[in-house]
């Protein structure tokens, strides 16, 4: 590998490891979901967070754009939400006598959708063409967003009461989906202990995280993990499990071919976290639960018995060989 290279690389991988650290002064516990929410964004994918309230969601997207001093936007997902109050809209100037622009809260480097499922397919779908173009179209006029881009998406897996599911097409444009389960007892007495010390209210505290990058440092990191050099049987391997994923009774959906870009994609990022410059068949195993569990559906037979989309997966991806290399 040229050297130029393999110091881009070398680069890259120190600087994403020192936003883990930094992300963990604020973001205590839950190391996996940290991991891979660094993985997603150096793919340059979106994450669908799946958890109930109050597990720290928002915060660690804080906690990530502080990191690098990213601009960051909140957007609480509701049934009478409109498309325009997510991308912006065209908006008549009285002194000017002309129309103007007012841009919604998406032009940002990361947009945390809060409860994405509450708002209808009208306003779900405002955010398509942002996750898969990087662009807002209005009036005829397309805007790139500033890169980094990258959208969290949280849903509330519990109350499912006037929500609307979000229809295949738009969880295909998420890399990952990501669930974030109750801390243990360590864990959750070292959240608290951390977040009432000397603080007479409960709030996000981001004073310990330190920025140690600049947003076109991600976009570097990002170019970097493209670089990360896959074998053909690695590639094999992603697209097996993913075939794998169509060929099970046990599934009335399996997952497309997106299914093993995402993979090979995130194994790339994957690699680049763990300071390697090739991706390995354990890259692809360790992402790829978190890349195909929204792409799929349980066979009906499989929903009454009270199965798990994830405990399926495990059971299909041990019936594909891991390649050598």
């Amino acid at each position: 590998m040229p050297d130029p290279v393999a110091a881009e690389l070398a680069r890259a991988a120190e600087l994403c490891a020192a936003m883990r650290v930094q992300v963990g002064r604020a973001f205590v516990g839950q190391e996996a979901v940290v991991e891979q929410s660094l993985v997603a964004l150096l793919a340059g994918g979106h994450v669908l967070l799946e958890g109930v309230p109050g597990l720290g969601k928002t915060l660690l997207v804080l906690a990530i754009a502080k990191t690098f001093g990213g601009s960051f936007a909140r957007v609480q997902f509701t049934p009478d939400l409109m498309p325009s109050d997510v991308v912006g809209h065209a908006m008549y100037d009285l002194e000017s006598g002309a129309f103007r622009v007012r841009r919604g809260p998406a032009f940002t480097n990361l947009l945390l959708a809060d409860e994405i499922n509450r708002a209808p397919a009208k306003t779900q779908s405002a955010l398509l063409e942002v996750m898969q173009e990087r662009q807002i179209t209005i009036e005829g006029t397309s805007e790139a967003l500033p890169p980094p881009f990258m959208t969290f998406a949280t849903q509330n897996p519990i109350e499912q009461e006037g929500t609307y599911p979000l229809p295949e097409a738009q969880l295909d444009r998420f890399l990952f989906k990501l669930t974030i389960d109750y801390p243990d007892l360590a864990t959750e007495t070292s959240i608290v202990s951390h977040v009432t010390r000397g603080r007479a209210a409960v709030g996000f505290d981001l004073d310990a995280v330190e920025q140690v990058a600049r947003a076109e440092d991600v976009v570097a990191a990002q170019r970097a993990a493209s670089a990360v050099r896959v074998e053909d049987a690695v590639l094999e391997y992603a697209v097996q499990l993913t075939r794998a994923t169509r060929a099970s009774q046990a599934l009335s959906i399996g997952a497309g071919p997106r299914g093993a870009i995402s993979i090979v994609a995130a194994a790339r990022a994957q690699a680049l976290l763990a300071g390697r410059a090739f991706a390995t068949p354990d890259d692809v195993r360790r992402v790829a639960l978190s890349a195909l569990r929204h792409r799929v559906a349980l066979a009906p037979e499989m929903q009454i018995e009270g199965r798990e989309a994830d405990e399926v997966l495990v059971q299909i991806f041990t019936t594909v060989q891991a390649p050598r290399v």
